[in-house]
Order: structure tokens, then sequence, then C-alpha cells
């Protein structure tokens, strides 16, 4: 995510990648055949450090392993030109899930990446208040009104005015600008991690206390508290794609998320390269998958419980 969004990246010299690359220092966390038999061959996932890739990752690698009968392995690298590098070093074939906006370009240009389409999740980023806030008074989702409302969110850290909660440090947000531009009356406070924010959202809608908050789609956070939705502070309709030059009035843009696939694997065609371009699932289906993940299901028995449980999706990413 970080072409766009910078949420989930972390930096890395091409020392670095260059290293994993040639060394195969990364870490493979599943390596095996499946039983069925098949045409398919070996080939590796990357495997990047959030639930929601997880969940995607693994419900394909387990399709692939047991009814393709192919050998999968999961290798965990970091996002961006790490992965891109072992793509096209031959030592991984597949991303099922690029936040970047086309970061990739210089890798297709040299045939080494190939676009295999979207997966179906859509990227949002916005701000969100508790969804009993939104019950309470409807007309609190539109930004417009937020400043009648910002007595409420008042907190000891927030100096007489609302308490804005946006992500972590090194996520990249626009939240200063939109107090500023839509001249607002909170001051922006960035949470320590996600989980403070999780806390924030939780105990606020259990509590019935005031709370608003950056959020992001797909997040396991919109399966932990279902109607979260309801809670969406809307902003007049995007009309940026780079955050430096966003002027703040408007709201984030949405990211349709896009598989990548080596070389290798396209030009072989075969089962594997069928399931990969048309695997397309929601973010509901990724959030559900990646919930049972952090409740304390092991990634391939939360993937395959959504496997069974949708065979009609799962057959038509077979062709059947």
């Amino acid at each position: 995510m970080k072409s766009l969004f910078g949420r989930r990246s972390a930096v890395v010299t091409v020392v670095i990648a260059a290293a994993l690359i040639l060394s195969g220092c990364s870490k493979s966390v599943n390596d095996s055949a499946g039983g069925a038999s098949g045409d398919c061959g070996s080939y590796a996932i990357a495997m990047h450090a959030w639930g929601g890739y997880t969940a995607s990752a693994q419900v394909v690698a387990e399709v692939a392993k047991k009814e393709l009968g192919c050998t999968i392995t999961q290798t965990t690298l970091d996002e961006g030109p790490t992965t891109y590098d072992a793509m096209e070093a031959g030592t991984i074939d597949v991303v099922i899930e690029d936040w970047g906006g086309g970061r990739w370009a210089d890798w297709t240009k040299r045939g080494s990446v190939v676009e295999a389409g979207l997966n179906g999740n859509v990227g949002l980023i916005g701000m969100y208040v508790a969804p009993w806030m939104a019950e309470k008074y409807p007309d609190i989702t539109d930004s417009k009104n937020l400043n009648k409302y910002a007595a409420l969110f008042k907190t000891a850290d927030s100096g007489g005015k609302g308490a804005w909660f946006e992500g972590p440090a090194g996520y990249t947000t626009i939240g200063e600008k939109m107090v500023s531009a839509n001249k607002l009356n909170f001051k922006v406070i960035f949470s320590g991690s996600e989980a403070a924010l999780v806390d924030g959202f939780t105990k606020a809608e259990k509590n019935k206390t005031p709370f608003i908050g950056y959020a992001w789609q797909p997040w396991t956070l919109f399966a932990k508290i279902p109607n979260l939705e309801s809670g969406h502070v809307h902003f007049p309709a995007n009309d940026w794609s780079d955050p430096a030059e966003a002027s703040g009035l408007t709201d984030y843009p949405a990211t349709p998320l896009v598989k990548l696939i080596s070389k290798k694997l396209n030009d072989a065609n075969d089962s594997f390269t069928s399931l990969v371009k048309n695997f397309k699932w929601t973010n509901d289906d990724q959030n559900g998958v990646a919930a049972d993940i952090e409740g304390g299901m092991t990634p391939e028995a939360a993937a395959q419980k959504w496997i069974d449980a949708h065979g009609d999706v799962v057959n038509t990413w077979l062709g059947k």
C-alpha cells in the first residue's frame, strides 16, 4: 500500500532486496504439495504482513494444492520492490493483493511482472464515527456537520477541541489537511498503533462514548463491528490520487486491488495461472477469513472453512 497510502510498506534498500533474493533468506511459511493430481507445477506466493493478505493468499494456496495438485511455497517478503525483484529473479510467482497503484511499472516494462486483473477487494480509507453516534445523530456523517458535534469528542489531550484519531506514524493520511481545509474544530491525534484504533472503536461502540477515527477497508474491524460502515463520515467526492497533491477538501479515493504474476506463471498458462487470474472475492469475504485467523484458527483451517462454504465461487475460479 506504499504508493498511494503507504500504510503497510517498509523501507528496504536495494542491497537488502538483493540479499533476500540471492541468499533465499526470506522466511518460508508453508511448502507443501496437495493430494490432487493435475497439470499444475511448483509455484511461490509472496506473503505480505497484514491479515487480509494472508486470508486471500491462503485461500488461493489451499485451492491450488487440493484441487489442482500444485506444490505451493508461501514466502514472507516486504511488499513492493523487494517482491518485484524476487519475481524478476524467478523466486516468486504471485502477489495476490497489491495496493501500489502501478508502482510495479518498471518491472512490467521489462516483462518480469504481469498484471493479472483485479482481485475484487477495494481499498478505501476514511474517517468513521462509532456507529451508535450515526444512529443517534444521523447528520453527523456529513462532513459539513462535524463542527456541530465537535464538543462531544473533547478529551484531555485535545486542547478544548474534538479529538480526531489518525492512524499511527507511518500511515499516510491527509487528516491534518482535512481538518485545516474544512475548518474543523478538531485536533489531530496520531494513534500509537493499529491496536489502539481497534480499542478506540470497540470501546466507543460498547460504552456509547464519542469517537472519530481513521479506518480502512478491507480490515477485520469491519467484521468485529459489522455496522461500522454506517459511521463513515462523507466528505465531497475525491478529486486526487497523490496524497501530496490533496487539498484536504475532498475524501480519499477508492483503490481496486490488483493481482500480479511472474512471467514464468503467465507463460505457463496452466491451471494455476487460470486460478490466479480468475480469483476474485469481496471485502466481506476477506474480512471473514482474516477475522477467523485473528480469532485463533490456523490460516489453513480458516481458508478451508471459507472454501467449504463457498463451493460455487471456487468452481468459477476453477472454470467449472
